[in-house]
């Protein structure tokens, strides 16, 4: 199981949590990786945690003011990079183009969607990975696995049915163990969760408790 925690633009710590992480992922042999604000890439990435950037733009170098290459966060430390959050929602031409921006830099890739018609679109995008994460869910303390497991296992067939190769991730309110552990039972191979480590007071045990069950 993949633990993806997405920093946001919450005012947390981002060294503290990134610590915290490298350290469970460590003592608990799961992968956990972090993804801060481009401004922090590199600073999370020298704590030795799995970095990923919470975005890329489709284009490549160029006059293009403002936007986040995936080269430049590659360059940084990052080695993946989310795409089409429900906070940051592309054009379907754009989601390809910065698919294709993250594989010439070498980044993984995790295309968010948010319902299992849309995990079949963007997982013909050939990705590395989907995930589904209804938005009136995210940021809440009920999570997509416990309110709607359907929703789960009709996106997982959906990304299977197009390319077996593109794993799903479960986002959405994922909070704790159990939630982690019942992504995993309804056929989900990473959680994507943000407030639950972001926002804790304690984000080393916060992560500890996502860990227990695995």
């Amino acid at each position: 199981m993949f633990i993806l925690v997405n920093l946001k633009a919450y005012p947390c710590d981002p060294i503290e949590v990134a610590t915290a992480a490298r350290d469970v992922a460590e003592d608990s042999d799961v992968r956990i990786a972090v993804s801060p604000q481009a401004a922090d890439v590199a600073r999370v990435a020298d704590t030795g945690v799995e970095t990923w950037a919470q975005h890329v733009d489709p284009n490549g170098h160029g006059s293009h003011t403002g936007s986040t290459l995936a080269e430049s966060v590659a360059e940084a430390g990052a080695v993946g990079t989310l795409i089409n959050h429900s906070e940051k929602r592309l054009k379907l031409a754009d989601i390809d183009g910065a698919v294709r921006a993250a594989e010439r830099a070498g980044l993984e890739t995790c295309v968010c969607a948010n319902n299992p018609t849309q995990i079949g679109a963007a997982a013909a995008l050939g990705p590395d990975s989907v995930a589904v994460e209804p938005p009136e869910l995210i940021g809440g303390d009920v999570s997509v696995a416990t309110a709607d497991p359907g929703i789960v296992e009709d996106a997982v067939a959906a990304a299977g049915a197009v390319d077996s190769d593109v794993d799903v991730f479960c986002g959405a309110g994922i909070s704790d163990g159990d939630d982690v552990a019942t992504a995993g039972e309804l056929g989900a191979t990473g959680i994507l969760l943000a407030s639950g480590v972001a926002k804790a007071d304690d984000p080393r045990a916060a992560l500890e408790a996502l860990v227990e069950p695995l």
